[in-house]
């Protein structure tokens, strides 16, 4: 049965793979491994891909048969929201049926850890053990029981955010959900704080098709939201949240995509301006602005393999140690989570960070991004390349070619990182990553530039020595 475990569970195709039987599998295996940690509880949870109710019943029904308690969500949740369910109710783990941003056709079983984050990798492999050799339950069934965390999870993001500037706030804000889990989230939790800002929904229909498109928030999926904003001015915004509401992205005034790179920036700044302090963590593809800005307000830097599990480690760590306490860690792909929070991506949670960030200034992300620039002297421009090669592509090879390039379209190389994947470090503060997929024939150009036209060279150029190494584009 071609079950496979991720950094954050196991996605297939629903109807494949992904199937009422091998959910039952996955889920028996699950309880199994959290039984043999002294587990009781577990919590349950699903967003709005198809049948996600019905997966996460069947979870709930397996778990309790093997002697766990459930608590079940009895509606589409953000995965944050089951996260942090899991540390309210102190539960030794959780389920999250969700693909988070994959196609409509995929669906996934999400591990969370009793902390509120990704299972450990220690878990995970207690897991694939109990699915290779699984054992019988003798022992009494356990309950299932109605999960309601909103009111909770409300209460949790309103310790995390300045509540009187936002209260204070009359500008115009639009959320798209994508139709996935955060569909009403953010507009009921305006409600709970007694928000007045104009906050208005695009999408916040659920839909396991997202309306059409796959539930990322990267520019190709935001023809809508950057159509609205494209006669805007000012401090208006656009906020977005993937499937399950853990990564944020933004469209600001003009329709201008404001990447995950900035959204980074412009938090850390922030939060380091409420006072807080601690570590970032950041991976190793994201931007050197980070690196620059962490270093100009006297922050430790962290820099991690590619994986929000790395920074979730690194929150883990923090909690246990307060002098490696973490302020902020964040991904490329849009995850950030920050202190005093559960040590999980949390799209709706940044979404208003980044509305207060606007509301404590009165300037749009736009113009606190180009203080940042000012202020650390570097200015960011990136693309990525996603190349999906053939089945005879030499992975090894490319990147051990990488590793010995001495310039890209003709500039320098001045150092490399090769923690996961080769990341060039190009003169003039420009960088080009190679990092390929561990699972497909996919390999991911990242490139970072202070001009527009050096990011689309360099991208060019990295592309074209990719593509030299796949039989399929020979000739």
């Amino acid at each position: 049965m071609p079950i496979k475990f991720g950094t954050d569970g196991w996605r297939d195709i629903i109807a494949e793979d992904f199937t009422y039987q091998n959910v039952r599998v996955v889920a028996r295996a699950h309880a199994q491994a959290l039984r043999a940690r002294g587990g009781s509880l577990v919590v349950v949870g699903f967003d709005t891909r198809f049948q996600g109710a019905g997966f996460a019943r069947v979870v709930a029904e397996v778990m309790a048969g093997q002697g766990l308690n459930v608590l079940l969500a009895a509606e589409y949740l953000p995965t944050p929201a089951l996260s942090y369910a899991v540390v309210h109710h102190r539960a030794a783990g959780g389920v999250m049926i969700t693909a988070s941003h994959n196609p409509p056709a995929y669906s996934g079983y999400k591990l969370k850890g009793p902390y509120g984050g990704s299972a450990t990798p220690e878990v995970v492999a207690e897991v694939e053990r109990a699915l290779a050799n699984p054992e019988a339950w003798g022992g009494p069934p356990g309950t299932i029981q109605p999960l309601d965390i909103r009111e909770a999870y409300y209460t949790a993001l309103d310790r995390q955010l300045d509540l009187g500037t936002l209260r204070a706030y009359r500008g115009t804000v639009i959320h798209d959900p994508m139709g996935g889990a955060g569909c009403g989230w953010l507009t009921g939790y305006a409600r709970h704080a007694g928000l007045s800002l104009d906050l208005r929904e695009l999408h916040g229909e659920p839909t396991p098709l997202f309306h059409g498109v796959n539930p990322e928030p990267i520019p190709q999926n935001l023809g809508e939201l950057t159509a609205r904003l494209w006669e805007e001015t000012g401090t208006v915004l656009g906020v977005v949240t993937d499937g399950d509401a853990d990564r944020v992205g933004a469209v600001t005034a003009g329709g201008r995509f404001f990447n995950s790179h900035q959204i980074f920036a412009v938090l850390l700044r922030h939060l380091h301006g409420r006072g807080l302090r601690g570590r970032v963590v950041k991976t190793v593809s994201g931007s050197r602005v980070i690196e620059l800005l962490a270093g100009r307000l006297g922050l430790e830097l962290l820099e991690t393999p590619v994986g929000f599990k790395y920074i979730t480690d690194a929150f883990l760590e923090g909690q246990a140690d307060e002098g490696k306490a973490v302020l902020m860690g964040g991904e490329e792909s849009g995850g950030f989570s920050s202190r005093g929070h559960i040590p999980e991506r949390d799209g709706l949670l940044n979404s208003l960070l980044l509305v207060e960030a606007v509301a404590a200034t009165g300037k749009s992300l736009d113009d606190l991004f180009a203080e940042i620039e000012a202020e650390v002297g570097f200015r960011h421009h990136y693309d990525r390349n996603d190349l999906h090669l053939s089945a005879g592509f030499d992975k090894d090879a490319l990147l051990a070619e990488a590793r010995e390039y001495r310039e890209v379209a003709g500039h320098p190389v001045e150092g490399r990182k090769t923690a996961d994947g080769v990341k060039l470090l190009l003169a003039g503060g420009a960088s080009a990553m190679f990092r390929a997929s561990g699972t497909e024939p996919v390999v991911r150009v990242y490139v970072e530039a202070q001009t527009l036209e050096d990011v689309r060279a360099i991208l060019t150029e990295a592309t074209r020595r990719v593509l030299a190494h796949d039989p399929a584009h020979h000739g």
